[in-house]
């Protein structure tokens, strides 16, 4: 198999998961189409706590000691989140999505189907929240980075999987935004297989805690978001996917 034969599966499998959870949406009442979305909420939480127990990774602890893990992970958030809310990630996201669901329905509104307010701001929602999901977490950096150094697809395989029966919920609730989140999925992950063929390893194992781990938390921002309790602007953070790995390096230089 070729590199990034995993990411193009996942693509489809997405594609795929939104087509019949849109075909499904427009039979379910609106209280199903919430109690789906909280399902998935709930379900984002307990795979947000699987990730974020790797603070606690033995290799990490041994790496930089048994109290620096927290603090690696909280200042990758802080780091993270003051150079993402700078640049704009955030909104730049919901600016994208809004861009995108016009060019989508450019014909449509020719016709005289105009999008109401609601409708847009489901769309970008759709497309936001998804690909949050889809890209923020251990499996799709992993996954990805061995793609590109040949070692299989094995891991965005089963991502592939998970991402869609989860496009099914999401677009059982939000729509057509869901399938445009491949566009980020493909940029996320393609840069990630690039990454991998270009550096010919993978990052070390306590990096790689640090990282999951913050990545972890982030997901906790995405189940706020969808069980409707905070509106956590979890695009902001993920700079901190990046500083997790150099915070770690810095401590164990200096250790």
């Amino acid at each position: 198999m070729f590199p990034g034969v995993g990411t193009l599966v996942n693509v489809l499998a997405v594609l795929v998961g939104t087509a019949i959870g849109v075909l499904v949406g427009h039979r379910l009442h609106q209280r199903t189409r919430d109690v789906v979305t909280d399902g998935l909420g709930l379900a984002t939480l307990l795979i947000a706590g699987t990730a974020a127990v790797s603070v606690q990774d033995p290799a990490l602890v041994d790496a930089v000691g048994p109290s620096a893990p927290m603090l690696i992970v909280l200042g990758a958030l802080i780091i993270g989140g003051v150079i993402g809310s700078v640049v704009g990630i955030e909104d730049g996201l919901e600016r994208f999505g809004g861009w995108l669901q016009r060019k989508l329905q450019h014909r449509q509104s020719r016709a005289g189907g105009r999008s109401d307010g609601p409708e847009r701001q489901r769309f970008i929602e759709g497309f936001v929240t998804a690909s949050l999901v889809f890209c923020v977490g251990p499996l799709t950096v992993l996954g990805s980075l061995n793609d590109g150094l040949g070692n299989g697809a094995d891991q965005l395989y089963l991502k592939a999987a998970l991402d869609g029966f989860a496009s099914i919920a999401f677009a059982a609730s939000l729509g057509w935004g869901v399938g445009a989140s491949v566009l980020a999925l493909v940029a996320v992950q393609g840069s990630l297989t690039v990454v991998g063929a270009a550096l010919g390893n993978v990052l070390p194992e306590a990096h790689v805690a640090a990282l999951t781990a913050t990545g972890g938390l982030m997901l906790v921002g995405v189940a706020l978001r969808l069980l409707r309790i905070k509106p956590v602007p979890v695009g902001d953070l993920l700079p901190g996917l990046v500083v997790a790995p150099l915070l770690t390096a810095l401590v164990i230089a200096f250790r």
